[in-house]
């Protein structure tokens, strides 16, 4: 077992310390927690999802308890959502559920269906899921901030806290990546994000894996070419709530040659093996 402290990555701590700054930001997550989304969100879950356990599609469900024993967090509430978009996503507080989607199942091999888990677990047990609860409700056009009773600020001034808490949220996605890379191993997560940006693996299985990074070095120097440009490409980013997945894969592949991920994955007992030329692993 691994504690969060461990992998979380340090752009997400300042992202995190950043927001805990805004004035009232303490005040917006007590009016959230009180007025019940947390409790409509799971109502709706239960209603509208199917709940997997042992003995409800025990061949998905017994993937995850291994997980959370890794990462020492208890297991959360698992659920199945019919959707063609491949996606897994966390949320709650208290009452903390994983959603994966048909559309992921259908993406992903089993090994890189683990990495999935393994990111919403480490963004458990990084205790993201207050806070990126929020930012996906934001996201997804419910105005948390104006159904706050008794929140003092103006809406205009809630800007602020909408954007700090979206770039926090991409920043927390680096953590959520490590976490699975250490679980999952690092190829199955680059894998799955080779999976979710280009396409099914008889399309994708070749990809070069170092060449794809090499975009967000590219990426990086357009940025740094002229000011127009960098504006340009955070007007692009400030309501995403992932980094861009060149990024993802640069940062876990650069992390995966440190000291840090060699200890951590060898206290796991994770073989660390470096990504070649498109994913190995071919575990259906």
């Amino acid at each position: 077992m691994i504690q969060a402290e461990d992998f979380m990555h340090p752009d997400d701590r300042t992202a995190l310390n950043a927001l805990k700054a805004i004035p009232g930001f303490g005040t917006v997550v007590k009016g959230f927690m009180n007025y019940g989304v947390e409790r409509l969100v799971h109502g709706t879950n239960m209603a509208s999802k199917i709940r997997l356990s042992p003995t409800q599609l025990p061949e998905i469900y017994d993937l995850l308890p291994p997980i959370c024993r890794k990462l020492g967090i208890e297991v959360p509430e698992f659920y199945l959502q019919m959707n063609p978009f491949p996606n897994a996503y966390t949320l709650g507080d208290s009452i903390i559920s994983v959603t994966v989607t048909s559309g992921l199942l259908e993406s992903l091999n089993k090994s890189e269906v683990k990495s999935a888990l393994a990111h919403e677990c480490g963004h458990i047990a990084c205790r993201h899921c207050l806070y990126q609860t929020m930012a996906r409700l934001l996201l997804g056009g419910v105005d948390i901030f104006s159904l706050i009773k008794g929140f003092p600020l103006a809406r205009t001034a809630l800007i602020p806290v909408r954007y700090a808490l979206l770039h926090w949220y991409r920043q927390s996605e680096l953590s959520a990546d490590r976490a699975a890379a250490l679980v999952s191993g690092v190829e199955a997560t680059v894998a799955t994000q080779v999976r979710l940006s280009g396409g099914p693996r008889g399309i994708t299985k070749n990809i070069n894996i170092e060449e794809w990074a090499q975009q967000a070095d590219d990426y990086d120097s357009l940025k740094s070419d002229n000011k127009w440009d960098k504006a340009l490409q955070i007007f692009a980013s400030l309501d995403k709530s992932h980094p861009f997945s060149a990024v993802r894969v640069r940062e876990i592949l650069s992390w995966s040659k440190t000291d840090e991920f060699q200890k951590l994955a060898a206290s796991l007992g994770q073989k660390s093996r470096k990504s070649r030329k498109g994913s190995q692993d071919e575990e259906e």
